[in-house]
């Protein structure tokens, strides 16, 4: 058989077979992507223990696209997260990079004592952090001759880099019960204005510093229900559909009057309510704001939904294509609206060429410029390079008449395509080198430095999170599984507190700042 073939083929082999022992899970706890990394050491190995005269080779071009294609989409989901959460959450935020930047003094200093060369330090600090992006940096940034290294220190540190996240917590669950941040209940209520000095519904919405929000209103008993505008004043008689915490409701209704026996919400024929999808690019890379429904259509925006995430949406938040948006609308008026955002599936589909051809293009090659540094020059490589456009792209949603974000969807695929192609091919390379290490005895070594940067960071960040920002023990499982950014830890603390809504708001929030610390640092690691 043809070599080329040979390694496509095994490729795919390597592919398919490692998904499947990656799905397999105990206590809701399984290996992922990560199966098809181990796979394919294993079966590297076997061929070199057995001294096959021909074993099959994974091109190498191919890990390279699938890490350059990883990073670019993984910074396009990111973007508007990341900048938007850096913005309200700084300070935790900076507190995550800073337990990622100890953890890397831990294994630099460690790798140094235990003998271990760069390669495998910087390896091991990936797999110690759960965390194959930066494995991929560290073997991009390493010498060529011993870029392997890095592969087996992630793979002997992994798992115990997972068992700590995960112990952890567990332990911060088990104070949950003494949580005080518990998320209020959310209620939706008509209420009959009684008591007014003509204050707009933006200005009512201010008082309460945008907890509540005004979907539906009618004015007098005459007219007919329409979809509420910031720009509408209550009068007396006025009935207005009002959605918020219970004890935010409770006081707007205490204050503008008294609860109604109508409820605006149920009657569909005036104003209706429609998910609708985000297809088409004119609605695309545009704060809701800036689309100015109300003006065009009568129509509000009241949550925004991208991937699993739900939301109640702003004037401030960026739309992208494939976003499903809730609309409350005048009946008659639902159909153009509708039409205007295209609501079709092939919007939550679109891989976007442009972007994706030029994104690329610009990343890589930023990758390869050198910079000049005290001794010499630094390049950022092709993985740090588009990590940075596709940030920006994704942070400004559009350039002129082009979209620079990709939906969520789509760019999910490509990024689980990319990072499978890279792990079977970095797999199908270490082979020789994991042999080596067990026969050596440094596996040990490199498992020990594991131990020591796992623990370090774990209990560094919750003693900070608990300490330092009192963040209770719910929200705190988000944050740790976030931070080691560990699909298993996420299952793991949801499966445990029935998908507290508190979980997900905390991953949400690390998850960006610490993918890309992670990421930057193991190419600072890989390098040295």
């Amino acid at each position: 058989m043809d070599p080329t073939v040979a390694g496509i083929l095994y490729l795919f082999f390597i592919v398919g077979a490692g998904s499947v022992v990656g799905h397999i899970k105990v206590r809701s706890i399984g290996l992922g992507a990560a199966a098809v990394l181990f796979l394919a050491i294993a079966s590297s190995a076997v061929y070199e223990a057995t001294d096959h005269p021909d074993p099959p080779v994974v091109p190498v071009a191919l890990g390279t696209f699938g890490l350059a294609l990883f990073t670019f989409t993984v910074g396009l989901q990111s973007g508007p997260t990341f900048f938007a959460s850096l913005r309200r959450n700084w300070t935790v935020i900076a507190s995550v990079v800073a337990m990622v930047v100890a953890a890397g003094l831990v294994a630099v200093v460690g790798g140094r004592l235990f003998g271990l060369d760069p390669a495998t330090a910087a390896g091991t600090f990936a797999g110690s952090l759960t965390n194959t992006p930066a494995l991929a940096a560290a073997r991009e940034a390493a010498d060529p001759a011993v870029a392997q290294n890095a592969t087996v220190g992630y793979a002997v540190a992994y798992l115990g880099g997972v068992l700590g996240i995960l112990a952890t917590v567990q332990l911060a669950l088990r104070r949950r019960t003494a949580d005080t941040d518990t998320p209020p209940e959310l209620v939706t209520r008509t209420v009959r204005v009684e008591e007014s000095q003509g204050r707009s519904i933006a200005e009512e919405e201010a008082r309460y510093s945008g907890r509540i929000s005004f979907t539906r209103i009618r004015h007098g008993e005459q007219n007919p229900i329409e979809a509420a505008d910031n720009d509408d004043t209550l009068h007396r008689n006025d009935l207005v559909t009002i959605v918020g915490p219970l004890a935010d409701v409770e006081a707007v209704t205490e204050d503008l009057g008294h609860t109604s026996s109508h409820r605006l919400e149920a009657d569909r024929e005036q104003v209706d309510m429609r998910r609708i999808i985000v297809s088409r690019s004119r609605a695309a890379g545009r704060t809701v704001g800036e689309l100015d429904l109300a003006a065009r259509f009568g129509a509000t925006v009241s949550r925004v939904r991208r991937g699993d995430v739900d939301r109640v949406a702003s004037d401030d938040d960026m739309l992208q294509l494939g976003d499903r948006v809730r609309v409350v609308a005048p009946a008659d008026q639902m159909g153009k609206v509708s039409a205007f955002f295209g609501d079709s599936a092939r919007g939550m589909s679109d891989i976007t060429p442009i972007l994706l051809g030029l994104g690329m293009v610009v990343g890589i090659l930023l990758g390869a410029i050198d910079f000049p540094v005290p001794g010499g020059t630094f390049a950022i490589g092709s993985a740090a390079g588009t990590l940075v456009i596709g940030l920006m792209l994704g942070r400004l949603g559009r350039l002129g008449p082009i979209v620079t974000a990709m939906p969520f969807t789509a760019s999910q695929a490509l990024s689980e395509l990319g990072l499978l192609l890279f792990l079977a091919q970095a797999g199908s390379a270490a082979g020789a080198s994991i042999v080596t290490a067990f026969e050596s005895g440094e596996w040990l070594r490199i498992l020990l430095l594991g131990v020591l940067v796992t623990g370090t960071f774990c209990a560094g960040l919750y003693i900070v999170m608990r300490r330092v920002f009192r963040v209770g023990g719910t929200k705190l499982s988000g944050i740790l599984s976030g931070s080691q950014t560990q699909p298993a830890a996420l299952a793991f603390a949801n499966d445990r507190t029935g998908y507290d809504p508190r979980v997900a708001l905390g991953y949400a929030l690390v998850y960006p700042g610490a993918m890309i610390a992670k990421i930057l640092l193991g190419q600072i690691l890989g390098g040295l």
